[in-house]
């Protein structure tokens, strides 16, 4: 894979405080939301990628001209690099240090395998993000890909900059520190290409934003630097690469005893009455035989639910998709015993994808008939499915922390 240092934009911290203006991605950000990070100042990244104004492609272009005027917005001094570490707690309270660094790829269409997507993706995001980059001419969010070098090749050589002075240090709205390094030194970049030359990568998240630009690339076909984009680059071999799970809420009304009794025919059934050792169960049985967990509603138990043997090979489904938990959940439970329709999966009519744990243990409690515990993703799942051109149910993975949009802008000129 080509990967190149970025002639970047990036915010001038002369004029301006990082926290202020930084913003998670476009597709997070609610109403709420939104005014919160308007208030907070007249520069925040979201008047860019989320503007509220009637003509909103419009007033992002004229906010984005006007910063780069008022020096708000300031060119790097080299084309760069930008190795970040993103510092938070997971659930148990355990330290994750997930490493990375946002560089520009050539864009490749998906025939070529150089690039590969895991989920699908829907018409009107893509269509709202080319029209955004099409008026302000930049993408000022990245691609989150995947690539694997057991080597860790660019770890080895980040560590010398670890103690330096970072270019930015900011912990987001969600208590995640992101600390930034500026890279610009030719050997330090020509080292981070050679490794990254004969790797395959896999698009973790933003298939949105990249299927955006190879539209945009293939609409302006003289332009070099619309034959790139602008993506952050984390390994698969580094253990704090970690992908959560996204659990299934029923919040259509339906009898928990019928629920149970319907996944009974297809699963060994195991009640516990400890959260931790049922959520530490999901995860070691899962590494050798499908396990899901469920709970219900007026119920305090929690059920570990087994896939008994054959029943994923009755699914018309290729073998690799076979070996999912969530397509067995999908095609036999939801579909067949449940009764919900692909389009009802596809726009969470009557079914809600929860990513965050705790909001989905207490779903219950708050109305839901149901709800589906899902063990942690595999890579090797992903990457086996990827890799002979299948895609994931939808809302498959989660990865956390979300990169966080204001670090870098790329400029397409």
């Amino acid at each position: 894979m080509e990967v190149l240092p970025i002639n970047a934009i990036v915010y001038n911290q002369n004029k301006i405080n990082i926290k202020d203006v930084i913003a998670p991605p476009y597709d997070v950000i609610d109403e709420n939301y939104r005014n919160e990070l308007y208030k907070r100042s007249e520069y925040n990244i979201v008047r860019l990628i989320l503007s509220k104004e009637k003509n909103r492609y419009e007033d992002s272009k004229n906010s984005f001209e006007k910063w780069q005027k008022e020096n708000v917005l300031i060119k790097t001094e080299k084309p760069s690099i930008f190795y970040i570490i993103q510092k938070y707690k997971n659930e148990k309270g355990k330290t994750i240090e997930r490493k990375g660094f946002i560089a520009r790829n050539k864009i490749e269409n998906f025939e070529s395998k150089k690039i590969l997507p895991h989920e699908y993706t829907m018409g009107g995001p893509k269509q709202d993000r080319l029209n955004l980059v099409e008026a302000t001419g930049a993408f000022f969010s990245q691609i989150f890909m995947v690539y694997n070098d057991t080597e860790q090749k660019v770890e080895k050589m980040a560590q010398k900059y670890l103690s330096q002075t970072p270019f930015i240090d900011v912990v987001d709205d969600l208590g995640t520190e992101n600390i930034v390094y500026l890279i610009d030194d030719t050997k330090d970049i020509e080292l981070i290409q050679k490794t990254l030359e004969d790797k395959t990568l896999l698009i973790a998240d933003g298939h949105h934003r990249y299927e955006t630009s190879m539209n945009y690339s293939k609409a302006h076909s003289d332009n070099e630097y619309a034959k790139y984009v602008m993506s952050y680059f984390t390994n698969a071999a580094d253990e704090n690469l970690v992908i959560y799970p996204t659990h299934r809420i029923i919040e259509k009304e339906i009898d928990p005893k019928i629920i149970l009794e319907k996944v009974s025919k297809y699963y060994e059934v195991e009640v516990l009455k400890d959260k931790n050792t049922f959520l530490e169960k999901i995860e070691d049985l899962n590494q050798k035989q499908i396990t899901t967990g469920l709970i219900l509603k007026n119920d305090d138990n929690f059920y570990i639910l087994k896939l008994k043997e054959g029943i994923k090979e009755t699914i018309d489904t290729p073998k690799e998709l076979q070996n999912l938990d969530l397509t067995v959940l999908h095609e036999i439970i939801l579909k067949k015993e449940l009764n919900f329709s692909s389009d009802e999966l596809m726009s969470q009519n009557g079914i809600k994808y929860e990513k965050q744990e705790h909001v989905a243990f207490d779903s219950t409690k708050n109305g839901a008939s149901a709800v589906f515990i899902m063990a942690y993703p595999k890579m090797q799942d992903i990457i086996n499915i990827s890799q002979v051109g299948l895609r994931m149910p939808q809302k498959s993975t989660y990865f956390y922390p979300k990169l966080l949009s204001g670090l870098v802008i790329n400029p397409l000129k």
